[in-house]
């Protein structure tokens, strides 16, 4: 089972957090959030996120989700990842629930489905609906 970590900028993360708590009732094992709070020093950043890195790796396998491509928690949980030896961490960006929601739902899957899994929950949640057809959804 993979474990799941949320790098994002604060309070974004820990909001992610809550919502998957809330969703499951607690909170499912080997995942954890780190807020990255503006101007913090980025070499503290990384040893925060390397920590949590560490403490959910017991799951053989992460998963590493960040709000922005090219933003710092994006960089810094990249820079953790290249880091990873044993070639075990992957790094997708553009975090939306729908795509943590798949990704906590399928983290029994191998690391390489879990990513597709995750893409797609995270593409697919995007859907314009338009102003004459909401009342139709609703």
């Amino acid at each position: 089972m993979a474990g799941i970590l949320i790098i994002a900028h604060t309070p974004v993360a820990t909001a992610m957090l809550d919502f998957i708590q809330h969703i499951y009732g607690e909170l499912p094992e080997h995942i954890m959030a780190v807020d990255i709070p503006a101007h913090e020093d980025i070499k503290v950043s990384t040893q925060r996120v390397s920590l949590a890195a560490a403490n959910v790796v017991d799951a053989k396998e992460v998963l590493i989700l960040t709000d922005i491509l090219g933003a710092t928690p994006c960089n810094v949980a990249s820079k953790v990842a290249l880091a990873d030896k044993e070639n075990t961490m992957n790094v997708l960006t553009g975090l939306n629930l729908p795509m943590l929601l798949r990704a906590v739902s399928h983290r029994h899957e191998p690391l390489s489905q879990l990513i597709e899994i995750s893409l797609q929950g995270g593409v697919q949640g995007v859907v314009r609906i338009r102003s004459a057809s909401v009342e139709t959804i609703l």
